[in-house]
């Protein structure tokens, strides 16, 4: 008697292998799906779109030097608030030179209302 051939399962039942051991591979050693699309018409390039796609845990992707997370303000609070105190800098920054330019013609800045 034979036994039909089989290929070999290295995450079947009989592994001990689950879904959060194979998640925690993936995300400690990191996978990169790389594609492309490209549309032509009549050997005319319409449209090419590159797919690239990196899955790893934060760790994993600060090792190979990923962090654009980190200073993209959507994403952190810190870039946040570094992005806030930098436009509040410029703008007092924008403000003292236009008082400055007001005083320096000799005119007072006064209120519609407050005109004689």
């Amino acid at each position: 008697m034979t036994t039909p051939s089989r290929l070999p399962e290295p995450y079947g039942p009989g592994s001990g292998a689950n879904l959060a051991d194979i998640l925690e591979r993936v995300l400690d050693k990191g996978i990169v799906i790389a594609g492309d699309i490209r549309i032509n018409l009549l050997d005319i390039e319409l449209l090419t779109v590159k797919l690239r796609l990196v899955v790893a845990s934060v760790d994993k992707a600060k090792e190979m030097g990923i962090d654009w997370w980190e200073s993209d303000p959507a994403l952190s609070s810190r870039a946040r608030r570094d992005e806030l105190a930098k436009e509040n800098a410029e703008l007092r920054e924008r403000l003292a030179r236009l008082e400055e330019l007001e005083q320096g013609t000799g005119r007072a800045h006064t209120h519609p209302k407050e005109a004689p």
